[in-house]
């Protein structure tokens, strides 16, 4: 086990994580399995994970098992919120798996990503990604004609390179905060059809 998550584990929170933020976050801890522990650890995790589910503002947990030639597996975690994921980070019921852990994991690493990084994330089945690429065009195509038509005018005798700047910051915070979240959201089936 790597000292920082062992350091995490024992605290309650990180002094080095960023301030409270209410966008989903998903963390994804990667550990080592020794191969012959690999069971014990499935059942491990597939109880941790059902307990994870249960918790206040959690969106999904999920376990991804090894190719044929690792024992690395991943858990997948994601909240509504910092608050949902320290409440869980925090939990007896995650320090209890922490500690039958030992003597199962080699090596663990962790990874946490909030807001439009969890965006920009694959999905675990991905569709088409001319559908995804359809769906940009249409969203970026209607807000900057959205903005050229009602704050443009309002800005005429200001320099050009000024207007771009405006441009371009309102139209990528519409779309990484408004319009591709609700529209990825509105579109899900479209976007990720369901395989046969």
């Amino acid at each position: 086990m790597s000292v920082p998550l062992r350091l995490r584990a024992r605290l309650v929170g990180d002094p080095s994580a960023p301030n409270p933020n209410p966008e989903p976050v998903t963390v994804t801890v990667a550990r080592v399995v020794r191969p012959d522990r690999r069971e014990a650890f499935e059942r491990e995790a597939a109880d941790v994970l059902a307990i994870a589910a249960a918790f206040p503002g959690n969106l999904g947990a999920t376990l991804l098992r090894p190719g044929p030639d690792s024992s690395e597996y991943h858990l997948v975690y994601r909240f509504a919120d910092d608050e949902s994921l320290a409440a869980w980070e925090g939990s007896a019921e995650r320090r209890d798996f922490l500690v039958r852990l030992r003597g199962i994991v080699e090596d663990e690493r962790y990874a946490r990503v909030t807001g439009l990084d969890s965006f920009f994330t694959r999905p675990s089945t991905p569709g088409p990604r001319w559908r995804l690429t359809v769906l940009t065009v249409v969203a970026v195509f209607a807000s900057t004609s959205l903005f050229q038509l009602v704050v443009t005018p309002h800005l005429d005798g200001w320099p050009v390179a000024v207007r771009l700047l405006i441009s371009a910051v309102v139209v990528v915070l519409l779309l990484g905060h408004v319009l591709m979240p609700a529209l990825t959201r509105l579109f899900a089936r479209w976007l990720r059809p369901e395989r046969d």
